[in-house]
């Protein structure tokens, strides 16, 4: 079937929750599993298009499932034309506000949409855009969370030795001592070929991010640091990065692109990673990718590895993937990497299949 004549027969919602290989730690709260949101879009053509988010904790599970539903009765025989639903969904929740879970929920739709898309035309999303699969530059950020220095310098080590040239430490202890230790520390046990970037979880005051922030740029090579102060606070992130020489990345928290037009306004961050359930899934992202242009400002990604691939491949002012293997034990295929890149599969859309036998193992 053409893609132009596909229509949405239903949307299935399913929950897992998967232990991490890895439990992360950070300044705001401890993650063991990862919940997650399952979304099959189902076409009268017969093809399904999948995506899935994630919750944030088990408890968020419900009330973004539900989100998800209710959409999907308000989409039923649409064409599968991601704008369209785009404009029809924000119509229907203008009153209530595109922010939060309600975007979560339109992202995974999205997501998901255009997955079909790609399916129905025989073309990876990253052809679908206009682009060509290649390796994307990637850090690992499968832990270093906040634990004593013992068992953070050997994960350290392992995730180097998964083959990363770059890697991801999270910090914002009760003391800035105890955060300088461990970063030298995991700085010591990494070597000066591996890149480090630090993350503070939005766990500081505007002053001690400051005071944080130059005793970094003090220790010299880190590549950035991110998110210090709360997402929201830019003015306050301006002044930060005014203040501090190492460059400041946030992002992760954009709601919609419309947000990160703002911040880049603000001169908030020098680097920019959004989100892909928060920024509007494909759709979002795309506009996003423009801002980044404009602005001149690099641009990552924040988790979902799986469709963030494709999509800083056709990013003008691509940087770095974030990398996390969360969803991989309900994966058939995860993402492959070599040599610290992603690897873009061929298959169309997205490329996620789902492994029955585990979802249901992970069912919530």
């Amino acid at each position: 079937m053409k893609a132009a004549s596909l229509k949405i027969r239903e949307i299935r919602v399913r929950a897992v929750a998967v232990p991490m290989k890895r439990p992360l730690t950070t300044s705001t709260g401890a993650l063991t599993q990862a919940a997650l949101v399952l979304l099959d879009l189902r076409t009268d053509g017969g093809i399904t298009g999948r995506s899935y988010l994630f919750p944030i904790g088990r408890h968020n599970v419900a009330p973004i499932a539900q989100l998800v539903e209710a959409m999907a009765a308000m989409v039923q025989g649409d064409a599968v034309a991601p704008f369209e639903i785009e404009r029809k969904l924000r119509a229907r929740y203008t009153l209530l506000g595109v922010h939060n879970i309600v975007l979560f929920a339109m992202s995974g739709i999205d997501m998901a949409a255009w997955d079909a898309l790609g399916q129905a035309q025989g073309l990876p999303l990253v052809r679908l855009l206009g682009g060509a699969p290649r390796p994307v530059l990637a850090y690992n950020s499968n832990g270093l969370g906040i634990m004593p220095l013992k068992p953070l310098l050997k994960e350290a080590v392992e995730l180097v030795a998964e083959g990363f040239g770059a890697v991801k430490l999270r910090l914002g202890r009760p003391g800035a001592e105890e955060d300088l230790a461990a970063l030298r520390a995991v700085k010591k046990a990494i070597g000066p070929a591996v890149t480090l970037m630090v993350d503070f979880n939005q766990g500081l005051s505007v002053a001690d991010a400051i005071r944080r922030g130059r005793m970094i740029d003090g220790e010299g090579g880190v590549a950035w640091i991110e998110e210090p102060v709360r997402a929201d606070d830019f003015a306050g992130c301006a002044k930060v990065a005014r203040e501090v020489a190492t460059p400041i990345q946030i992002g992760e928290n954009f709601m919609g692109p419309e947000q990160m037009a703002q911040a880049i306004a603000a001169g908030a961050c020098d680097y920019v990673m959004p989100d892909a359930q928060r920024i509007g899934g494909v759709s979002g992202w795309m506009r996003a990718a423009a801002l980044a242009q404009g602005a001149g400002v690099e641009m990552s990604s924040h988790l979902f590895p799986e469709a963030s691939a494709h999509l800083l491949a056709v990013t003008p002012s691509c940087h770095y993937l974030e990398y996390v293997d969360w969803a991989n034990p309900v994966l058939r295929a995860p993402l492959e990497l070599r040599d610290g890149h992603a690897l873009i599969p061929a298959r169309p859309g997205l490329g996620l299949e789902w492994d029955e036998k585990a979802v249901k193992r992970y069912a919530i």
